[in-house]
């Protein structure tokens, strides 16, 4: 069969990331947890994590069967394809279980992580980052090889049943949609949970109480814990799954409407293994010197990521000419345009976010002027930083378009833009690795400040957290522009789907459908954003009266004689983030259906185009201004204008607690909605067409 051997290649190259994680795992596991008493905080951490994804994973399953039988019956009516339903399973499962594993592999790094840091910050770093790695080639590994058998399975169906390539292309993007409703369930579920009980236990810890952060009096300090966990690893594990899988699939899918046959089809399997190993090959050469500086320790993770992106480059090129022939080595230049956009869009979020730059310092030096400059500052400073990104994801695709012949051959074209949003995920192995390490230094200083170390203990921890807050900030902006490009090539391959079962959608600028669906499509981020931020605010109050009840009626905690009850914090967010994230998940599904149905299909494409230019726009907003805010409060207690405890401390402190929800559960949920609705608008596309009110 021809690119049996690509295809066997893929599925090779998923084993081997597994295999190694396998290894990542093992090496982990043989360092020690360290004392007793941490030991216990770490296994309190990890209960409460377990119990959240179990009850998490019980909820999304009762809808994940529910939309498959929905499906199911669609297939019998003709609407779509046998593969759809159990392919929407497979991804929301793999999904599901590589957050799982990520997570869980964090919960049991934490604690080894502060037990490293009694020896050297090398060690802590590594062991940290090892963890971060997992996450990264898990999620890489079961992303290929979910795609790579689903691709042996529905060719070998259709050279056996005479269905064209088209029908291996079109049935392949709607593997995404599990995949994409997965990591909705997670990023929102999770983003919630983390960001109310993080908001909950800095009000009533730092502001009122005038308590150190992590302190184990704080009945909210394990929740907070949990929520690093639940939220920052299988949440953004979940939304870069479904990012990489949608990437390739949808340039899977623009490959016969470009006319490049099979060989265009396995040409982003092919980028996207070879990315795998780059990643590993990077991997290795992450290492610090001891006590190094801040700069120091960002440039060894740097030099990771930098030697897996030239990898990439150099294998990408030998993969297209060896694969497509030199008469499409221009492709070469799209796959490129979306490597540098992406390390561009890394630099530009550390620029606006980091604490050793100006934008941050200065929403830092508003705190001397009280609370609302602090917001007003920060705000500001999201918003400009909107720009560069905004103009790296132009350029890029404009970039992508042009070297791929769009100028001539439009459909190839588009095409260059899928490959570009390929090559900018292809190092998604330790892209990913350098933010999820970040959630396991933060339990590691918490576990530090519980548990009592030597305060060198905490400085070293405190330093990878610092270093993580900068790399989860730029692992955000990394997602958000790899979820522009994916968008791109989902929309693009709705048009084509439309076209191939025979409709047509007009896209003249004054089409009054379109207007009106890229009108709503606008609007729908900033309501969906609405909701998770007042979910957050909820849960956040409730934990506040929860926290000051145990202040009040707890005898001796104050004083450090009594333990709190760290579960109550716990349960109170987990059954708040099951019950607030029903709604916005439901919502956003059904959208496109209905718009589609009720305004016809150039109101869905327009519905499409305004979710993503918004969505785009507000996302890098959100998640900047979140982390310029986190970060300046951080540059004040290091003893910067005047340090812990005083006024501008306090005024800081209200700038994260606000910027909590826009980074962590609005902000990075837009990067799933904004590909969800675009899957779910080519999954039922020909059940829009044939009941759309209008023709």
């Amino acid at each position: 069969m021809e690119g049996m051997g690509i295809q066997i290649f893929t599925i090779v190259s998923a084993l081997f990331a597994i295999g190694f994680t396998g290894l990542l795992v093992h090496r982990i596991m043989k360092n020690k947890e360290g004392t007793a008493e941490m030991v216990e905080i770490a296994q309190a951490v990890r209960i409460g994590a377990k119990a959240y994804l179990i009850r998490q994973y019980k909820g999304v399953g009762l809808f994940f069967g529910i939309a498959f039988i929905l499906l199911l019956i669609l297939t019998k009516f003709g609407y779509m394809n046998i593969f759809v339903p159990f392919a929407f399973i497979t991804g929301g499962f793999f999904s599901a279980l590589s957050g799982y594993i990520g997570m869980t592999v964090a919960t049991n790094s934490s604690a080894r992580t502060t037990s490293a840091a009694k020896n050297s910050l090398n060690d802590a770093l590594k062991l940290a980052f090892s963890s971060g790695l997992v996450m990264g080639l898990i999620v890489v590994g079961l992303a290929l090889f979910f795609i790579g058998v689903w691709y042996t399975v529905v060719r070998w169906f259709s050279m056996n049943n005479d269905f064209g390539l088209d029908y291996v292309a079109s049935t392949m993007v709607c593997f995404g949609m599990g995949a994409s409703a997965q990591a909705l369930f997670a990023r929102v579920g999770g983003g919630i949970y983390t960001k109310g009980a993080d908001v909950g236990a800095d009000l009533i810890g730092k502001v009122e109480a005038g308590i150190p952060e992590d302190d184990p009096r704080n009945p909210a300090v394990i929740a907070d814990n949990v929520g690093d966990n639940v939220g920052d690893i299988a949440g953004m594990g979940a939304d870069l799954y479904e990012s990489y899988t949608g990437s390739i699939l949808a340039t899977m899918s623009l490959a016969t409407a470009a006319g490049l046959g099979l060989k265009g089809i396995s040409l982003p399997l092919a980028i996207a293994s070879l990315g795998i190993f780059a990643s590993v090959l990077g991997s290795l050469i992450v290492r610090v010197k001891e006590e190094a500086t801040q700069s120091n320790l960002l440039m060894a993770l740097r030099k990771g990521i930098y030697a897996a992106a030239v990898i990439v480059i150099i294998a990408s090129y030998f993969a297209i000419t060896r694969i497509l022939g030199q008469e499409y080595k221009r492709l070469f230049g799209s796959v490129l345009c979306g490597i540098i956009a992406g390390l561009l869009i890394g630099f530009f979020t550390e620029y606006f976010t980091s604490d050793s730059y100006k934008p941050t310092k200065t929403v830092a030096r508003s705190s001397l002027t009280g609370h609302a400059t602090v917001i007003i500052e920060g705000f500001a400073t999201g918003m400009v930083s909107t720009a560069a990104p905004v103009i790296t994801i132009v350029l890029a695709t404009i970039g992508a378009y042009i070297f791929a012949g769009g100028l001539h051959h439009p459909q190839i074209g588009l095409y260059g833009i899928g490959l570009a949003g390929v090559g900018l995920l292809s190092t998604l192995g330790i892209t990913l690795a350098t933010d999820s390490y970040g959630p396991v230094a933060d339990n590691a200083g918490g576990n530090a400040e519980m548990s009592h170390q030597p305060p060198f203990v905490r400085q070293r921890t405190d330093a990878l957290d610092a270093l993580g807050n900068t790399t989860a900030a730029t692992g955000k902006g990394f997602a958000i522009g790899s979820a522009a490009l994916t968008t791109l090539a989902l929309i693009a391959s709705f048009k084509e789907q439309v076209v191939l079962l025979g409709g047509s959608i007009d896209l003249s600028v004054m089409n009054v459908r379109l207007l009106a669906g890229i009108f709503i499509g606008a609007m729908y981020p900033m309501y969906f954003s609405s909701m998770a931020i007042r979910a957050v605010g909820r849960t956040a109050q409730d934990i506040v009266q929860e926290v000051r009840k145990q202040f009040r009626e707890i005898t001796g905690l104050m004083e450090g004689k009594a333990k709190p009850d760290y579960a109550k914090a716990v349960d109170i967010c987990t059954k708040s983030a099951q019950k607030e994230i029903l709604i916005p998940s439901v919502i956003t599904i059904l959208l496109p259906i209905a718009v589609g149905i009720l305004l016809g299909l150039e109101a869905l494409l327009g519905l499409l185009i305004g979710a993503l230019t918004s969505g785009f726009v507000v996302a890098v907003m959100m998640a900047n201004a979140g982390a310029s805010w986190d970060n300046a409060k951080k540059y004040i207690e290091k003893g910067n204008y005047g340090g812990k405890g005083t006024d501008a401390h306090k005024a800081s402190v209200t700038g994260d607690t606000v910027g909590d929800p826009f980074k962590d559960t609005a902000g990075p949920s837009l990067n799933i909605l904004i590909k969800l609705m675009s899957i779910v608008s080519i999954v039922f596309a020909s059940f829009i067409l044939h009941t759309t009110i209008f023709r």
